[in-house]
Formats: C-alpha cells, structure tokens, sequence
C-alpha cells in the first residue's frame, strides 16, 4: 500500500495488523525489519494527519470564536 493513497484507517489498521502479529510471533526474523521499517512509516503518516487534523480544528474554532465576538460588537 503506498502512502499516496493511504488514509489515516488504513494506516491505523495495517499497523494494528503489524503489532498483533509481533505479539504472536507471526512474523519470522527475516520480515522483521521490513515490518518495523513499514510500523514506523505508518506511525509518522498517523502523526502527520492527526497533527493537520489538529490545526484545521483550532482554525475552525478560531473562526468561529471570531465570528461571536464580531456579532457581539455589532
């Protein structure tokens, strides 16, 4: 899956996914680093989307904050 077309579910399941097999020791020393490499890239692109996510919240309640005290001015 690449990161292009990934959004934050997916990300957050395929990484679920890659935590529960390292708890059962479903993946063999050879996939090990690969799934690592991958639960990092996932991890950072969760990140990055919950950080953007943040910052259109606190615009949008800055806009109406905003917006109330226009109205109560007038």
């Amino acid at each position: 899956m690449k990161n292009e077309k990934l959004n934050y579910t997916d990300a957050y399941e395929e990484l679920i996914g890659i935590v529960n097999d390292l708890e059962e020791g479903e993946i063999s020393v050879d996939e090990l680093t690969e799934k690592i490499k991958r639960a990092s890239e996932l991890i950072q692109f969760c990140k990055g989307i919950l950080r953007k996510t943040e910052l259109d919240v606190d615009q949008i309640l800055e806009e109406i904050k905003n917006s109330e005290t226009t109205k109560e001015e007038d």
